[in-house]
């Protein structure tokens, strides 16, 4: 009898310490699979797989074999891997000129160096002569905020001198710290459009808007793309769109007579009255090239097996494009890539293999979405949120991976969207069992949660999460940390965004698995995932919701 014991005691030990299969399976997702697909992606074969590009082709085809060889289905709506995104591509020519004047004086700014400027509506030629100029504090019109820049100002016909972002200084304003859409550029250049002004300059600063003007310059001088069809519009007055670096923008004031530090202060009460540039007029000349292009959305599925939720799907996006060739920097004209976002489209490719594995297992099914255009716009989301393969009433979650944690393991993990739904809650259930924590945007200010592809799913009511990298570094020197931040800052979007030997994908295994087991429980759960109660996106999901079980019935 006590040797029986012993032997129940011992199947039990080895019993406990086995794997379980969802963890077996996870367990082929390993730092090697994932580089393989990162150093195919970033090398310069693909070009920096720039939209519209050959590279881009290149990346297409990895892609589709990729998902074939692990066996998924075509998700697109002709049983396909590929969604084609229609658009239009803007080149605008670097001759462009910008003067300022300023009481019979004249003050000439450089493209590129000083400004960044394009036709708006797609135009061809944009002249303007004499346009008067007036600084609107934050440009910003938000009744529930009693907040109005422009107090019934006439704008109309005049260039609009905006600072980026929105108020911060309060708590009880506009989230604080956390950036809403009211500071994204794109909120400035639809609110110009809206009141009639000719043209719009927002004043560049790097804690403004959370990147340096070398990114301005670089994302706005090559070619633009929006999709095709949605933005020509020949009766809209605004004639052009553009930034000011912050030392072209002390030149103006300066001209003016005012103290550009002292306006930027002023815009952040309600009392703000909008300021025009007395003696001054802005005299613009721009021309741009156009033609139309493709990008594309690859799209793979794998189908779950419970007959009652089959037809809802957990919907992973990354995008597979990125700045492809700039001015050359150091030899090097090639933006490869590899953290943005040839590190999210890998972890993306070892999870749906992973979890074609384990099919059987799945309640939902599965939509691995590759957007394409993601550098000019979100455009490949934007396309797919617009004209889903799913109707976004059966889509239970969206967890979006845009760069992965490449420097090592980390105690902690970051998600952009905390608390605000449910699909968060799971991610964070699966951390702790794990022994780590979560936390919040550590960067609130630069408004992350509208700067990916999960914004336009968001949009359309999805419950959606950007996962990032943690801060926590473990067994790593001290003040790690702040080495990696000030590399990735110095490596966004630019050449050298490329392997270095500070990775570590360790860090990326631990996180890419857990994503894993946390979308496996959002596949098999009985409810579909939801927003918390007063989130701005949860009429949405409800509308949609009813809107697709009214479209099956």
């Amino acid at each position: 009898m006590k040797k029986i014991l012993i032997g129940i005691v011992l199947v039990g030990v080895a019993v406990s310490c086995m794997d379980s299969p969802i963890d077996q399976v996870a367990n082929t997702i390993t730092a090697e699979n994932l580089m393989d697909h990162i150093e195919v992606l970033s090398s310069d074969e693909f070009q920096g797989r720039a939209t519209g590009t050959e590279g881009e082709e290149k990346t297409v085809d990895y892609l589709v074999n990729e998902l074939q060889e692990y066996g998924l289905t075509g998700g697109a709506q002709d049983g396909g891997f590929i969604q084609d995104v229609p658009l239009v591509g803007q080149k605008t020519n670097q001759d462009a000129e910008l003067r300022i004047n300023t009481n019979g004086s004249a003050t000439q700014f450089e493209y590129y160096s000083d400004f960044m400027a394009w036709p708006a509506n797609l135009q061809e030629e944009v002249s303007i002569e004499d346009a008067e100029l007036v600084y609107v504090g934050y440009g910003i019109q938000a009744p529930e905020e009693n907040w109005d820049d422009f107090k019934d100002i006439d704008v109309e016909g005049k260039v609009l001198v905006v600072k980026n972002n929105d108020p911060s200084s309060k708590s009880d304003l506009f989230g604080g710290e956390t950036r809403l859409y009211y500071g994204r550029y794109d909120y400035k250049y639809e609110k110009a459009k809206e009141l009639g002004a000719a043209g719009v300059l927002i004043i560049h600063t790097t804690p403004s808007a959370g990147y340096s003007w070398e990114v301005v310059a670089n994302s706005w001088s090559r070619e633009r793309f929006y999709l095709r069809g949605n933005n020509g519009n020949e009766e809209a007055q605004t004639k052009f769109n553009g930034w000011l670096t912050k030392q072209a923008s002390t030149e103006l004031f300066d001209e003016a007579g005012l103290d550009l530090e002292e306006q930027l202060e002023a815009a952040e009460s309600r009392d703000f009255e909008p300021v025009p540039l007395e003696g001054m007029s802005l005299n613009l000349n721009l021309s741009a090239e156009y033609r139309e292009q493709e990008a594309q959305n690859v799209l793979g599925v794998i189908e779950g097996n419970n007959d009652r939720l089959k037809d809802e799907y957990v919907v992973f996006t990354a995008h597979h494009d990125h700045l492809g060739v700039t001015s050359s920097a150091e030899g090097d004209s090639i933006n490869n890539g590899a953290l943005d976002n040839a590190a999210g489209v890998s972890a993306v490719l070892e999870m749906a293999k992973a979890y074609k594995e384990i099919q059987p297992q799945l309640k939902r099914s599965m939509l691995f979405l590759f957007v394409g255009a993601e550098e000019v716009g979100l455009l490949g989301s934007k396309y797919w949120a617009d004209n889903p393969t799913i109707h976004p009433g059966k889509v239970t979650a969206n967890i979006n991976l845009d760069g992965m944690n490449v420097y090592g393991k980390t105690r902690d993990l970051v998600l952009i969207g905390y608390d605000r739904n449910s699909v968060s809650d799971t991610i964070e259930k699966v951390t702790e069992e794990r022994g780590r924590v979560v936390k919040p945007d550590p960067h609130p200010d630069r408004g992350y949660f509208y700067r990916s592809d999960h914004f336009p799913l968001a949009k359309k009511g999805i419950p959606a999460i950007f996962p990032n990298r943690g801060n926590e570094f473990i067994d790593k020197p001290e003040r790690y940390s702040a080495m990696v931040d000030s590399l990735q800052d110095a490596n966004y979007h630019n050449v050298n965004d490329e392997i270095n030997k500070h990775w570590d994908l360790s860090g990326m295994e631990q996180d890419v698995r857990l994503f894993f087991d946390a979308a496996y429980r959002i596949a098999n759960a009985n409810e579909m995932q939801t927003w918390r109660n007063g989130d701005e996106f949860k009429q949405m999901r409800l509308d949609m919701i009813e809107e697709a079980s009214s479209s099956s019935n």
